[in-house]
């Protein structure tokens, strides 16, 4: 049966997935967003749906929970999209949420640069859609997405007016989905990287072939904290990426700025945003693995006013929890000696399993075993774009720590 044709049938006519009596029924009442494999009743039926099909679901009792997407494949059996069990899922549906999400940004933001969709916690679990002024990324990471994904598009050109949608898919939650890594242009042109406007610098955001999306928009608030300790100071940024913050900081007055990343690609792109943003004369870059690239400054005596360091999640799951917080602790204890005395280490972490506790002692501790001391002045998250579902820890996610290093 097509999607039309399942369609035609209307909400009523769709499958019943049940829960099992055991499960977190009071958890999805309060607004938990998924139903995990181990919860749901696998029967035969069930378990021949069609990943991303529409489904309604029903607790132990057979009473009405809400309307979810199905993927028996996936670890996260159920995803749910309305708690209307009736809820058509069409292009109005679509519509609706992202003049919702829209909303938001636009009430935040002056120009059209910001994360427009925030998965779970716009209503739309496992979507992720950034904006590039005209150009939409679209990171369809749930089954339900990729099989509707022309109704989606078509949404998000009517509401948010944009001319090019990129559909990313890249990354290790469509494979978990069963899905495939192919991305591509879905509508509209784009040449080269896009230019955007952030905290006073111009970032190089390579939208078809960089990480991610091309840009971390989360950072945007800690960039413009570590831009406020930057004025007139010696700035090093590792893991920096397209620049994200060096390039704050230069805008913030910084006398000079070396960013270091494993990524050549990377490092290009935040030499242009340097020359685009006039800042080319106080810039540096230097390739190279971070680990290794703090141990040689360290052995050169270079020392700097501002160090950042911004890696990649090193503790992706519950599993890699423990390696993840030695690498976040000698990550602090090879940047704590770079830092002039009275100077500032910043150190994030996007590893949703590293609560902020955790990451805060691993940290502090490596500090400690550096034989630096320190305060701690700031503590930063996402900005309010990536909005946290309250009821899903994974929302918050990033974390940035701002310490005052004493002599």
């Amino acid at each position: 049966m097509t999607h039309s044709e399942t369609s035609a049938l209307g909400a009523s006519h769709r499958p019943v997935v049940r829960l099992k009596p055991k499960a977190e029924v009071r958890a999805l009442r309060h607004g938990f967003p998924w139903a995990f494999q181990n919860e749901v009743v696998a029967d035969r039926r069930t378990r021949a749906l069609k990943p991303g099909t529409i489904a309604r679901l029903e607790d132990a009792e057979r009473r009405p929970l809400g309307t979810v997407a199905v993927n028996m494949e996936s670890r996260i059996a159920c995803r749910m999209l309305d708690r209307d069990p009736e809820a058509e899922i069409d292009a109005n549906w679509f519509s609706q949420r992202l003049a919702r999400a829209q909303d938001l940004r636009q009430r935040l933001y002056k120009e059209p640069f910001y994360r427009l969709v925030h998965a779970e916690s716009d209503g739309l679990p496992g979507v992720v859609i950034d904006r590039f002024a005209d150009v939409a990324v679209l990171q369809p990471n749930a089954a339900w997405a990729e099989a509707r994904l022309g109704e989606l598009v078509q949404a998000l050109q009517s509401v948010a007016g944009v001319g090019t949608v990129i559909k990313n898919a890249a990354g290790r939650t469509r494979r978990l989905e069963g899905l495939d890594d192919h991305s591509q242009v879905l509508c509209g042109q784009v040449e080269g990287p896009v230019p955007v406007q952030m905290n006073g610098a111009t970032y190089m955001a390579d939208v078809l072939g960089g990480q991610k999306t091309g840009l971390f928009y989360d950072q945007r608030p800690n960039h413009a904290f570590a831009a406020r300790l930057a004025r007139g100071a010696r700035v090093l940024d590792v893991f920096s990426h397209v620049g994200g913050f060096s390039l704050a900081a230069l805008a913030g007055g910084a006398q000079s700025a070396l960013a270091v990343d494993a990524s050549e690609p990377a490092l290009d792109l935040a030499q242009a945003g340097a020359v685009a943003s006039d800042f080319a004369d106080r810039f540096a870059t230097r390739k190279g693995d971070a680990f290794d690239v703090l141990t040689a400054l360290a052995k050169e005596g270079e020392k700097f006013d501002l160090v950042i360091c911004d890696p990649p999640a090193f503790a992706p799951n519950r599993k890699a929890l423990e390696a993840g917080l030695r690498a976040y602790e000698r990550v602090a204890r090879l940047a704590a000696p770079l830092v002039a005395p009275g100077g500032y280490l910043g150190l994030c972490s996007c590893s949703h399993a590293a609560d902020l506790t955790r990451f805060r002692n691993s940290s502090a501790r490596g500090i400690g075993r550096a034989g630096r001391r320190s305060q701690l002045i700031h503590t930063g998250f996402a900005g309010p774009d990536h909005p946290q579902l309250p009821q899903l820890a994974e929302t918050g996610y990033l974390k940035a720590l701002f310490f005052r290093l004493t002599p």
